[in-house]
């Protein structure tokens, strides 16, 4: 018996069923893999190399067995594809192939919502030129990460001791039918013609590096035939035996020789795909690097173009009228309304454009200019955070039926994390201590604007690295090298807190620390031997200390340092004009 197939875009292969095999007769069956939206990525042409990295890490049940390495591998991920929608929907399916169970999951999760902030950190630091501009801009980035971090330290060792988070996301997942559907491509309609024309991924490789399919890895993500032709066809095959034949009634010897008859598929290409990278003889990895670097260089220059724009528009009244419309709070008693609606809106907006770095990455220039202060910056990341575990529950709710109470499982953790971190920094003003955070480390940022470099370096990539490190040593390693490091950090913490307090409680030599060598206490010595290899490096570019930068300081010092220098510029003007006229009407009477 002979039998066509077409296998397009959805389809995997051609198989038979049975428990006689292939055998001559028997009903073949074409096999089409269902469509994993949480594996569709829309800008996959940004990580085409990185998506199969990303699988590989997370299949080492071993190291993820320390919640920490599972935390620090969401972080390095999410830092890799640069999205913690895509990160977490890897996750998702990796939970609902069984290739990871919810309780290894849950760190990793938490991972993905760290590494998500560094990209409007990054934003921020386009904005470096100017002082002032730079330390709100900063802070406004930073607050993204402070929430991430604090909520991390809380819940992490909750969930270890307690199972805080699995055990509540049961109960949910227990108490309600859901069934399995197709989630909406909501963009993908718009960006699929332009990132199709650049690269097509070949999704069947996809789904078996997920699965931990054999030979994945050995095959190309680059998708180079977009349609293909299968002949099935029944043929006669030498075997060792009687017994491998596929039915008694299909087997015959000829002296030495057995014969059976087996059904033999073979794959005819017709049509080529018609993105870039078709014909180009590049390996995966030569692929993904050349895109990353395209991406990161269509990425930067939209983000300094972005800046540009709004420091262009958001101007003189234009900029007066936006920022009283943001920054208003409702009439008493209802002005604590305002953050609330404040997280809707930025959970709303985030799940239009299904990620929360292009939203923080958006409002982060608007709290540079002046025009979003950093209090209402910090309500619309949180809803951010919120507005992206949409993209998780969306993919858990097409997987399959026995695996779907898992996944949707794992969707929920990432929920319930961030609804449970905004109850612990947000609703009482005492607790909003990552604004507080993010304005001193935007003043320190501002003095020294190399700071933000090494800031990002060590939170995103040397601190996960050396906590990923010390965890394939083994937990005794990791917990004799963090615990004293992290006992002397809440000593300092304390010490600091209580000479700014009640320094009276302290002994004498420890009121402050002119007891250390300056280095070990202050960022100016640092400060001067950056300056020296800054001029060394570039030599015929001006000293970024110049005597005008600060004098330009010192004028900024008398304005506040979270608002817009025009803006108050703008409100002196008007206070002139209003002292002139009631110095008039005094004058009349």
């Amino acid at each position: 018996m002979v039998s066509f197939g077409h296998q397009g875009e959805g389809a995997a292969g051609v198989g038979c069923t049975g428990e006689t095999g292939c055998a001559a007769g028997a009903p073949l069956h074409v096999h089409l893999l269902p469509r994993h939206p949480q594996l569709s990525l829309s800008a996959c042409w940004r990580f085409a190399y990185q998506g199969k990295a990303a699988g590989d890490i997370f299949q080492d049940n071993v190291v993820l067995s320390n919640p920490l390495a599972g935390l620090v591998i969401g972080v390095l991920v999410t830092l890799l594809v640069q999205s913690s929608s895509t990160s977490s929907s890897i996750v998702v399916s990796m939970v609902s192939s069984g290739l990871l169970t919810v309780q290894l999951a849950v760190p990793i999760i938490m991972g993905t919502n760290i590494g998500t902030s560094v990209t409007n950190t990054l934003v921020a630091m386009t904005q470096a030129g100017d002082r002032s501009v730079f330390r709100r801009a900063f802070a406004g980035a930073t607050v993204h990460d402070f929430f991430n971090w604090l909520s991390v330290l809380v819940l992490l060792p909750l969930e270890v001791a307690t199972g805080y988070l699995f055990e509540v996301t049961k109960l949910i997942i227990d108490s309600f039918q859901i069934q399995s559907g197709e989630p909406p491509d909501l963009l993908n309609v718009i960006t699929d013609v332009l990132t199709e024309s650049i690269i097509k991924l070949d999704k069947s490789v996809l789904s078996d590096i997920a699965t931990g399919g054999a030979g994945a890895r050995n095959k190309s993500l680059i998708k180079r035939w977009c349609e293909t032709y299968t002949n099935m066809s029944t043929v006669n095959v030498t075997v060792p035996g009687p017994e491998n034949c596929t039915s008694p009634s299909m087997c015959w010897v000829d002296g030495n020789y057995t014969f059976t008859l087996k059904n033999v598929s073979q794959t005819f290409n017709i049509k080529k795909c018609d993105h870039l990278f078709v014909d180009v003889n590049l390996s995966d990895l030569a692929v993904g690097l050349i895109l990353l670097a395209l991406s990161l260089l269509v990425l930067c220059s939209c983000l300094l173009l972005i800046v540009k724009l709004l420091n262009s528009m958001l101007k003189g009244q234009v900029a007066m009228i936006i920022k009283t419309i943001l920054n208003t709070d409702f009439p008493f008693p209802f002005g604590w309304v305002t953050g609330y609606i404040a997280i809707l809106v930025g959970a709303g907006m985030t799940f239009i454009v299904q990620s929360s770095s292009v939203f923080t990455s958006a409002i982060t220039p608007l709290v540079g200019i002046g025009v979003i202060s950093i209090q209402r910056a910090y309500p619309l990341s949180l809803g951010s955070n919120i507005g992206t575990t949409t993209t998780a529950i969306l993919a858990a709710m097409a997987s399959p039926g026995e695996k779907l109470a898992s996944a949707l499982q794992i969707a929920l953790v990432h929920f319930l994390f961030n609804i449970s971190g905004i109850i612990l920094w947000y609703p009482i003003p005492f607790t909003r201590l990552p604004i507080r955070l993010a304005k001193g480390l935007g003043n320190i940022t501002a003095s020294y604007r190399w700071f933000a470099g090494v800031y990002i370096i060590f939170c995103f990539f040397l601190l996960p690295l050396l906590v990923f490190s010390l965890s394939l040593a083994g937990w005794q390693v990791l917990v004799g090298v963090a615990c004293p490091l992290v006992a002397l950090l809440i000593i300092i913490i304390v010490i600091n807190v209580l000479q700014k307090r009640k320094p009276g409680c302290l002994p004498a030599a420890l009121r402050s620390w002119d007891f250390l060598p300056l280095w070990a206490h202050s960022l100016e010595p640092w400060d001067k031997v950056v300056g020296v290899i800054t001029a060394k490096c570039c030599c015929c570019c001006k000293c970024c200390n110049t005597d005008e930068d600060k004098g330009r300081d010192n004028r900024e010092g008398q304005i506040e340092a979270y608002d817009n220098p025009v803006m108050c510029a703008e409100k002196e003007v008007e206070n002139e004009i209003k002292i002139e006229l009631n110095s008039l009407k005094m004058t009349k009477l």
